[in-house]
């Protein structure tokens, strides 16, 4: 009689700690999700954030609030999501910078990616465009290249700060190519741009849907895209690999969610993400944003984070990149 109820207790707790979660993630969600932004309203994390919410509260039938929290080059907001609750009701925006660069270019950050946050989906990629103002005469990349190394230093680039997408793009390609570009960096992507238009400063590795208007208009000349494929956005721009094989340095964006979230909530949350991201009104919207819809099982996005911090850390210590 007693081994049946010693039985009969560690059955029923092996259940219990099976049934816990899974009941968890049969009543996910019964209360409004949050998702943090690490940036301003109005750019490509937010769009993705705002669009998704939508479509996330349609489905579930509970508010889904989007939150920003810009600053520190994102940290603030990543901060802040490592220290949340891992219940699947406080997800974040992830993009490479603040998840893959930061980490390796910030040496004492109060939170470690890897053990703090988990992947739920990769959202999607955002093209850059290679683009020179007026006053420069590189028609292509193989002419810029030649003029950079006929005048090294000479030639500027703007980015958006130490760490940005369009720095990390150009030392990748400064890397690649042999030449020496000198960086200008600006206080986010808009004033840098706007340099660029007026010929303050020479190049700048730039999103495609910031850069789209100006390249149509004339004002600015597209030289070549930073991903593996040609864009029909840029009918007749060949990608930067056509002439420095293998170059790639495209923006993507994921959501992740604090470490240790159930992973039968991190399913359904990677399930509904998946879903949406398949329908015609969401890829359209995104894609006359520039942003090209793209998604993942969480495990592979949590692979990729791990995978590209290792690319960055050592185009970091090799351009010898100190944040700002």
């Amino acid at each position: 009689m007693n081994i049946n109820r010693r039985l009969w207790a560690v059955t029923a707790c092996t259940f219990a700690a099976f049934a816990g979660p899974l009941a968890h993630a049969q009543d996910f969600p019964n209360k409004p999700i949050r998702i943090i932004v690490p940036l301003p309203p109005g750019g490509s994390n937010d769009v993705l954030a705002r669009l998704l919410g939508s479509k996330m509260s349609e489905t579930f039938g509970q508010p889904v609030i989007v939150e920003n929290r810009p600053g520190a080059a994102g940290n603030i907001a990543t901060d802040y999501l490592a220290k949340s609750p891992a219940d699947g009701y406080t997800i974040g925006i992830a993009p490479n910078q603040t998840v893959a660069v930061n980490p390796v270019l910030y040496p004492k950050l109060p939170f470690d990616v890897v053990r703090d946050l988990e992947g739920v989906s990769m959202l999607g990629r955002v093209p850059m465009v290679l683009v020179v103002s007026p006053k420069v005469t590189a028609k292509t990349v193989a002419e810029l290249i030649a003029q950079a190394k006929a005048a090294p230093d000479t030639l500027t680039y703007a980015s958006a700060g130490s760490g940005s997408p369009q720095h990390m793009a150009a030392e990748v390609f400064k890397s690649m190519t042999g030449t020496r570009l000198t960086q200008i960096p600006y206080k986010g992507s808009a004033p840098a741009l706007i340099d660029v238009l007026g010929g303050t400063v020479d190049v700048m590795f730039c999103p495609i849907n910031s850069a789209l208007p100006h390249i149509r208009s004339g004002k600015l000349r597209a030289l070549g895209t930073t991903g593996t494929e040609r864009l029909a956005l840029l009918n007749g721009v060949p990608t930067i690999a056509e002439t420095v094989p293998s170059y790639e340095s495209d923006i993507w964006i994921g959501m992740v969610t604090p470490a240790k979230t159930p992973p039968a909530v991190v399913a359904k949350l990677n399930a509904e993400l998946r879903r949406a991201l398949t329908l015609p009104d969401v890829k359209d919207k995104l894609a006359e944003q520039g942003i090209f819809a793209e998604s993942s099982s969480a495990a592979d996005f949590t692979r990729l984070i791990a995978s590209d911090q290792k690319r960055w850390a050592a185009v970091i210590k090799a351009a010898d990149i100190k944040p700002e």
